[in-house]
């Protein structure tokens, strides 16, 4: 899935002004919170599970453009999958942004992120809230 540079702008602006699944988590959400110790990054991200599958996914707090869209769009990606099969789609998150083979098709919209790599100093902005996902799937399907 090849995105022209305007479309990945287009896409990033509309996750950052329109962030979905964005919002107070309550109790009923298994939470992690993260913050980034070089910018304004600071989310916490909670999920809800039905057995192996990823019921609901938000996440609140503040974050620059590339912290706010990159959640946002994982978390569209990931809400309703199996718990392997978000591990998958996190593991192709990573591939991309270690600029190693990864399947394009299944990252969809995260593609906008795919010359992250070349902004070291984005690559935390644009893995913040993936790495909080990674956290609570992974205690979710191995324990703590």
């Amino acid at each position: 899935m090849m995105i022209d540079n305007e479309f990945k702008r287009a896409i990033i602006m509309d996750h950052y002004s329109k962030p979905h699944n964005k919002g107070s988590i309550d109790e009923s959400y298994k939470s992690v919170h993260m913050a980034s110790d070089s910018c304004i990054d600071d989310i916490t991200v909670g999920m809800k599970f039905d057995n192996d599958i990823v019921k609901d996914v938000r996440f609140d707090g503040v974050g620059c453009t590339i912290c706010i869209s990159s959640t946002s769009i994982m978390s569209e990606l990931i809400k309703g999958k199996s718990i392997d099969e978000a591990l998958k789609l996190i593991d192709e998150y990573y591939k991309m942004i270690d600029e190693k083979p990864y399947d394009e098709d299944a990252l969809e919209e995260a593609n906008a992120f795919n010359t992250l790599s070349k902004q070291a100093n984005r690559i935390k902005c644009g893995t913040i809230g993936i790495k909080a996902m990674n956290i609570l799937l992974r205690e979710e399907k191995y324990g703590k």
